[in-house]
């Protein structure tokens, strides 16, 4: 059986979610800002519903 993905999960510290909060005022695209901060996109959208704001182009 092919081992599975370790999954890590990693905190959101305060820092991440500012710059999170600025690349959504930013506008800056959801794949630019995954590369810069080394997260999914899934876990840069789950982060942005949970903090009410909106990310990439669709608003």
């Amino acid at each position: 059986m092919p081992k599975k993905k370790q999954v890590v999960r990693r905190e959101w510290t305060k820092e991440d979610i500012k710059d999170l909060k600025a690349h959504s005022k930013a506008r800056t695209p959801v794949v630019k800002i995954a590369k810069m901060t080394k997260r999914t996109e899934g876990a840069l959208r789950q982060k942005a519903i949970v903090l009410g704001i909106g990310l990439g182009h669709q608003r």
